[in-house]
């Protein structure tokens, strides 16, 4: 009996400690994360880029420019970090960086990123992310 007991109290311990890794593991990996993709979109002025491709696409200004009118405390979350870590939990980071690759490569369109978008997050999650966009290019 007394076996059984010790055993179950060190798997809850175990587990405590898989769960703690788990959230602060995840937690430290979408800061670091989003330091390092804010600093090399700043530094390289690939920023001010984005917002002219925004500003010359009236379809993209369009799903941007919702997020003017939004409230913002009936999001799910409404900072950089925790849209990250939203993010990096629903897609993970392999499959994140696999969007990357081909974004960059030019082997995706709009309409397919936001059909991938569409189908891993909610629209609470999606309006959320227009929202910290929208104050990201335009510094509000």
């Amino acid at each position: 009996m007394k076996f059984i007991k010790y055993f179950l109290i060190i798997i809850i311990i175990l587990g405590g400690l898989g769960y703690g890794l788990y959230y602060f593991g995840t937690k430290i990996a979408s800061e670091k994360v989003m330091e390092a993709l804010t600093a090399e979109l700043e530094n390289s002025g690939e920023m001010e880029n984005i917002r002219q491709a925004i500003e010359n696409d009236p379809e993209l200004q369009a799903f941007i420019n919702d997020a003017k009118t939004v409230d913002e405390n009936t999001l799910p979350f409404t900072s950089k970090e925790e849209a990250t870590r939203v993010i990096v939990k629903k897609f993970g980071i392999s499959e994140i960086k696999d969007l990357q690759d081909r974004v960059q490569e030019g082997q995706v369109s709009k309409q397919e990123i936001l059909q991938i978008v569409d189908e891993k997050l909610t629209e609470e999650e999606i309006t959320a992310l227009k929202v910290i966009a929208y104050k990201e290019l335009y510094n509000k």
